[in-house]
């Protein structure tokens, strides 16, 4: 059960819809984008791995150890902010449920556990599951996202997620990705990084890029 069954990795992709324009001020004029990369939010954090399952302590520790391994990965966007992208974020928690997913358990490990685990896939997997998470070319907020229902969204790793916008008075955004038996991951977070061209919203789930039993 791995991901090994993955598209090559895109060199470009643009979403090319007026919804993610980056927002318009009060007086009509485009707002410029801060140039914060998503890869200083997440290194921020020094704590490394917690019992918090609601922060990024794995997803983090996982684009370090793709980048160290090969420095001129595409998952290297993360650290330039003047590259306009949105990306998924799946908390600690989603790691471990991955991991307990894949190794029939119900038990979740702990979050050094279930990083070793996700790195014992093998760094190209590991790089490849990271960009299906990335959309480059497009700021995508709160706000346009919820106008997104149905949108396909190209991802780094040359595959689409979609966005299923849903919800009667309040309205919830969740990400349909390869695998049809297991659940889609829903955003729980918004607009990590906002203001800036690198954006993020968190998901309690992960992307999976193939279908997996």
């Amino acid at each position: 059960m791995r991901f090994t069954r993955l598209a090559a990795v895109a060199t470009t992709t643009v979403v090319a819809s007026a919804l993610f324009a980056a927002p318009a001020s009060a007086h009509g004029k485009t707002k410029p984008l801060g140039t914060k990369s998503l890869a200083a939010v997440l290194t921020a954090d020094k704590s490394g791995f917690d019992h918090r399952g609601g922060d990024y302590d794995i997803l983090t520790a996982a684009v370090l150890a793709v980048l160290k391994a090969k420095p001129s990965s595409q998952v290297k966007v993360l650290t330039d902010g003047k590259v306009a992208l949105t990306a998924f974020l799946p908390d600690d928690r989603a790691f471990q449920k991955l991991v307990a997913d894949l190794k029939n358990t119900k038990r979740l490990p702990s979050e050094k556990a279930a990083f070793t685990a996700v790195a014992g896939l093998g760094i190209n997997t590991v790089e490849s599951v990271l960009l299906y998470h990335v959309v480059p070319g497009a700021t995508i907020d709160r706000k346009a996202a919820l106008k997104a229902d149905g949108a396909s969204l190209k991802t780094a790793a040359g595959s689409s997620i979609k966005v299923d916008v849903y919800g009667h008075h309040w309205k919830r955004v969740k990400l349909i990705d390869a695998d049809r038996s297991d659940r889609d991951p829903r955003v729980i977070r918004f607009d990590i990084n906002k203001g800036n061209r690198q954006i993020a919203h968190g998901i309690d789930a992960v992307l999976r890029p193939i279908n997996l039993p």
